[in-house]
Order: C-alpha cells, then structure tokens, then sequence
C-alpha cells in the first residue's frame, strides 16, 4: 500500500504574504518551508519587506495571512489602530500631572451608558483620604494598562448607529421583533462566508468558531443589560414573554433582535474585553477576527438593518415613560 500523500503547504516558497509581528501585519516573502516540529502543519522562513535579513524569522502558519485585499485592508486598519494608542498613550502621559485622562470609548456606547448604567458608574468626590484616592488613580491605571482592542467600523456604520439612537430615543420608535434577520441569521451567514477560507480542523478555523460562538454568548448576555435604551424596556418585557410561550419559535435574544443591537455590542466590546484576563497575545488574535468580521458585517448593512422603525402606540408609550 502507498503511504498517504502529504498535504501540500497553504503557502508556497517565494510567495509574496502578509505575516505578524508582534500585534501588526507586515509585507513579507516566504524564503524557505518545513514542517513543524511538532508535526502538525508547517513553519515558514519569513523575510520581511524593506528590512535587513537579521529580521528573518521562522513562524508557523498562523502567523501567515494571505496577500490579498481584505488582508492589506486589515494591516492598515492595525497600523491605524496602534498609531491612535500610541498617540492616546502619549497624550495621557503629558496630561498626567494635570488630571485623570479622558476616556476615548464610543461616543454612541457612552451615550447609552450615560442614560442605562448610571447607577454603576459612581465618581470621586475629592474630598475623601488621600490614600482612597491614591487607590482610584491606580485602579483606573490597572485598567487602561490592560490588553484592549479598538474596533474600527466605516462611517457609514457609524451613521446607521446615530440613526438608530435617534429613532429610539427622540422620536420614541422601536426596531419591529422578532427582527427578519435575526442575530443568529448574521453569525451563521458570516460563518458560511468565512469557512471555505479557513482549513478545516485548524488553528484558524477554532479561532473563528470560538470568537462566533463568544459573540452569541455576549449578545444574549449583555442585551438585557446594558445594549438597550430605557425607551425599549417594555419592549424586551415583552419579548420575555414570547421566549416564555411553549408555542413561540423564539426563545432567546439572538434569534429575536437583529443587526441594530448587534452593532452596539460591537462598539461596546473594547469595554467588556477589557474587563477580562484574557493575555496580550489572545486580544491581537480576537482583535484580528472581530475586525474581520466587522468589515464584513459593514458591507451588509443594507440587508440586515430594518428599513424603517415603528412607532408604537399611546399604551406602550405610557408604559415606558412610567416605567
């Protein structure tokens, strides 16, 4: 009997790549293959563009991305990001002695922080022991010194965004439920975009998986909790209901809601992520996959956003103004 025929590697010698260094993309080419050495997949002799061969490196495959346009879209999306920390880095340290540094969160996330989550964001008064406030300034230090993660969204995104807290907060409309493409629509279509690109039963492939599989987890979690603005309580109370009925064919958030609350998780995110262990190296990983999926969700607005909101009538709205 033949002995089975080794599976060619995903990437070829002398091919023209995009490869990781540190949390960054860069141009590189392929000067040399082996197999790992722990006999699973290959390890790749990198050369990176416009730099000395002392930078030369052996990297496994993960750290390989194809050279294509969505790949070159998400190196510069990387460079963008990490030159904006840099600059918020130093920005923080020149207005150290000043004051507490400014929190650039989401504009929109901070919106409805402002109006659901008041009561668990209390402040310094200035007046307590030195040593409680010492205390406060470090624990605020811990956490902007833990590994975080900026998703950039297009601007287009960013209007719908406005858009829909302007529907639901001024002129008092809601997103119609159960939505037509709910979030779990969203998720298996992007899984069966992203799935051909990815070998089966690799590293990326569980990377994909698991960061689809935490974003259903995270939306039928934090829903409830701080993705909703006040004006869609009743809204949800009754969807509790729904969930409830032994007839309904939908039983949780994720098959209920669509795209509008699925995209206030994305600019919520960076915060919940940051309120994790999760190590430096893992936040590049989830980083890089959430952008992806974000780019990908950005030119599919159209079809699952709602073209219109509904305006509930004089019950609900007496509900929700006393509730």
């Amino acid at each position: 009997m033949a002995p089975p025929k080794q599976p060619q590697p995903p990437f070829q010698k002398d091919e023209r790549v995009l490869c990781f260094h540190m949390e960054l993309l860069y141009e590189a080419k392929i000067m040399d293959i082996m197999p790992a050495e722990n006999g699973e997949g290959w390890q790749y002799k990198i050369h990176y563009k416009g730099r000395k061969s002392s930078w030369d490196d052996w990297v496994l495959q993960d750290r390989i991305r194809k050279f294509n346009e969505e790949n070159k879209n998400l190196a510069a999306q990387l460079l963008a990001q990490h030159k904006s920390l840099q600059s918020g880095k130093s920005a923080k340290q020149t207005t150290k002695k000043g004051g507490r540094a400014a929190n650039a969160g989401s504009d929109m996330s901070s919106a409805r922080g402002s109006e659901e989550r008041t009561a668990g964001a209390t402040t310094a008064s200035g007046r307590g022991p030195r040593r409680a406030r010492d205390y406060d300034l470090e624990q605020e230090e811990n956490f902007h010194n833990r590994p975080s993660i900026k998703i950039p969204l297009p601007d287009h995104v960013k209007s719908l965004l406005v858009d829909d807290w302007e529907n639901v907060t001024k002129n008092q409309q809601l997103v119609p439920l159960p939505h037509a493409h709910p979030v779990e629509e969203i998720l298996n279509d992007y899984l069966a975009h992203e799935r051909p690109n990815r070998q089966p039963e690799s590293a990326s492939m569980d990377v994909l998986e698991e960061t689809v599989a935490g974003l259903r987890e995270y939306f039928d979690k934090c829903l409830g909790r701080i993705l909703l603005y006040r004006f869609e309580r009743v809204q949800y109370h009754d969807m509790h209901q729904l969930w409830n009925s032994p007839d309904s064919k939908h039983k949780s958030p994720i098959d209920t809601y669509g795209a509008e609350h699925l995209t206030r998780l994305l600019v919520s995110l960076p915060e919940l992520i940051a309120q994790t262990n999760m190590d430096q190296q893992s936040v590049n990983r989830l980083r890089e996959e959430l952008m992806k999926f974000a780019n990908w969700f950005s030119r599919h607005v159209a079809k699952y956003f709602v073209p219109e909101y509904e305006t509930p009538g004089p019950d609900y709205i007496e509900k929700a103004r006393s509730g």
